[in-house]
């Protein structure tokens, strides 16, 4: 019989969000191919978790999926994890689940946590409906062409931000749209998690000034993992 490809999220920061079924199943697989093998083997040993972690991220997937649809040839069980989430959710994998599709092979979500939909729920922000776009394009022009795309989604819109960029990505956002509603998601499930939420002309200014304190050693309140949640353009918070 040919192996089976599971698709298992993983913690985005507390471990104890960590399914039995994800466990379970990373124990029973062949091998786990993994975004950076140092984060997952944390997570394993957490877990006592001994199955052998190899390596695939965008620099090496050209070659891992060959590698992988032969393992899955000959009947090996394969995970795929990625540093924290869902893995192909703005995450490498994509192209080797299309890969594995195409040949026939079995591939099996293992569902768990996600910083979009996690951002989303606690969020106040219309969830009937809402676009996730990963990052934003680095370019101020090339992002302001995204998101004027989208002015007519009646959706509320998502993204990821680094703590490098932030800052810089609500300024421009501010510009764009000084008075839409937004919501600032960071940190989730973690020790300092926090969710901030006001116009973008509201959201700029706040992050602006934790910066500068940051930058002058008074605080650390920039660091983290961002998420950038947009209400549509003619919703309010209540």
């Amino acid at each position: 019989m040919p192996g089976k490809l599971y698709i298992i999220s993983t913690p985005i920061g507390n471990l104890g969000d960590m399914t039995p079924r994800a466990i379970e199943t990373l124990r029973a697989v062949d091998i786990a191919y993994s975004e950076d093998t140092r984060v997952s083997r944390r997570l394993f040993n957490h877990f006592d978790i001994d199955t052998r972690l190899k390596r695939f991220d965008d620099k090496t997937s050209q070659h891992k999926i060959p590698e992988i649809l032969n393992h899955l040839a000959a009947g090996s069980d394969i995970a795929l994890v990625s540093d924290a989430g869902t893995p192909v959710i703005s995450d490498p994998g994509m192209p080797l689940v299309d890969a594995a599709l195409n040949e026939d092979y079995e591939v099996i979500a293992i569902p768990g946590p996600s910083a979009a939909t996690a951002a989303l729920s606690i969020s106040g922000l219309p969830a009937h409906a809402y676009y996730f776009g990963g990052f934003l394009p680095r370019k101020s022009g090339k992002r302001e062409s995204l998101l004027q795309s989208m002015d007519a989604l009646n959706a509320t819109l998502i993204f990821y931000e680094s703590p490098y960029r932030v800052v810089k990505v609500l300024q421009h956002l501010a510009e764009l749209y000084p008075d839409r509603q937004a919501a600032i998601a960071r940190e989730i499930t973690k020790r300092h998690e926090e969710l901030v939420r006001g116009s973008l002309a509201e959201l700029a200014e706040e992050f602006d000034q934790r910066k500068a304190s940051a930058d002058a050693g008074k605080s650390a309140t920039i660091k983290g993992e961002f998420v950038i949640l947009l209400s549509p353009l003619k919703t309010s918070i209540k």
